[in-house]
């Protein structure tokens, strides 16, 4: 098969769209997704939310809110030019607050992504007790985290929109007051650009990352479970049956967790008979990147033989978390009335690696005043013909 990369010129920009929400709504006045912005306009804890659209020529458009900093609507073309929209969410602001759904779809995660080993950590000596909200755990900031908050909106442009989080001093008790931004692009090959960057008045722990669901066949009603995965890494890092990582790297030879050759998602997901796949409830894991933090090098790699849709990440960071949607259970209703079951979409997750702030063996976490946190993740697309 040949893979080729979608260019485009950027032709439309990041615009917050207000208007009447009681007025008839012309197709003009929707997203490429079917999304209406006046359904991601509202107030919360005194700031207002809305949703912005990056779009290029060749038929990409990402749609974000700054609540939570999410992607709502990723689109791009398939193998027929057919605009999919291949990440889960939901069609208003609504179904994203936490009083109505518990859900990190398409979120700019913080302080801390994944888990911190029973909400506890030690910085120069000084004991914290975070929040704990996954089996005894702080998972990604707490029950409050930055998914949960508005982020401020610095700049928007034909390409660009950057985003800025204000996270006080003994925010989910966190120390430190952290300000931190992030900034998304819509480049001319068709990949969603994200740097993240933090800086901080008193020694803490970031670990931003992306939490975007995707099945790019379309349409969620079918399962990730044929999509072709490839992951650049030789190792990875089991978890117990709460899903904390133990501190061991094991190699993936000759288990369910090898996937330096691509192969379908689900051709040893039930292989329950191996523990970690047990632990998981199917992929739940960090792996071990082998790119050594040269984010020129593919880490990982999906594609959809249904679409013929590919998806390409890059990253600087040493780990990535792919996650099979196991905790999807159709509980949830999403864009268009999608029910979203068991493994409707999978996520890839750019990282250090789950509670480093108890390990010290691994690379640091540590953010210090007078430093700067950085991080950049790449979503490129193409088809495979």
């Amino acid at each position: 098969m040949k893979f080729t990369y979608l260019t485009a010129f950027i032709v439309a920009g990041a615009a917050l769209t207000l208007t009447s929400c009681g007025e008839n709504k012309k197709t003009s006045d929707l997203t490429e997704s079917g999304l209406d912005p006046d359904n991601f306009v509202t107030t919360v804890n005194g700031k207002t939310t809305g949703l912005y659209t990056l779009k290029n020529n060749s038929g990409m458009e990402v749609c974000i809110t700054n609540f939570g900093g999410r992607i709502v609507s990723l689109t791009v073309p398939d193998r027929d030019g057919t605009p999919t929209d291949v990440v889960l969410g939901f069609d208003s602001i609504a179904s994203y607050l936490p009083e109505n759904n518990q859900t990190d779809f398409g979120a700019a995660i913080g302080r801390y992504a994944n888990r911190i080993n029973q909400g506890r950590m030690v910085i120069d000596g000084d004991s914290i007790r975070l929040p704990q909200n996954n089996f005894g755990h702080c998972l990604h900031g707490g029950p409050a985290g930055w998914q949960y908050q508005v982020y401020d909106v610095i700049a928007a442009n034909d390409s660009t929109l950057v985003l800025e989080m204000d996270s006080p001093d003994g925010d989910n008790n966190f120390p430190g007051n952290v300000k931190a931004t992030v900034c998304y692009t819509l480049t001319p090959d068709n990949a969603l650009d994200i740097a993240y960057s933090a800086v901080t008045d008193r020694p803490t722990v970031i670990n931003m990352t992306n939490h975007s669901y995707f099945n790019l066949s379309g349409d969620p009603d079918k399962a990730i479970t044929d999509h072709l995965l490839y992951i650049n890494a030789a190792d990875y890092t089991p978890v117990d049956s709460t899903f904390m990582t133990t501190g061991e790297i094991a190699s993936v030879k000759d288990t369910p967790m090898d996937f330096t050759t691509p192969r379908a998602i689900g051709e040893k997901i039930d292989e329950t008979d191996f523990e970690q796949i047990s632990n998981g409830m199917g992929y739940d894991h960090n792996w071990v990147l082998t790119t050594n933090g040269n984010d020129s090098i593919i880490a990982a790699s999906l594609y959809a033989p249904s679409t013929g849709i590919r998806l390409d990440v890059f990253t600087d960071e040493p780990g990535i978390q792919v996650y099979s949607g196991n905790f999807l259970d159709g509980s949830v209703k999403g864009k268009n009335g999608k029910v979203y079951n068991k493994r409707a979409a999978i996520c890839l997750e750019s990282q250090h690696y789950p509670d480093s702030p108890n390990k010290p063996q691994w690379p640091s976490v540590i953010l210090r005043p007078g430093e700067t946190y950085s991080s950049h993740c790449v979503f490129r697309f193409g088809i495979e013909k």
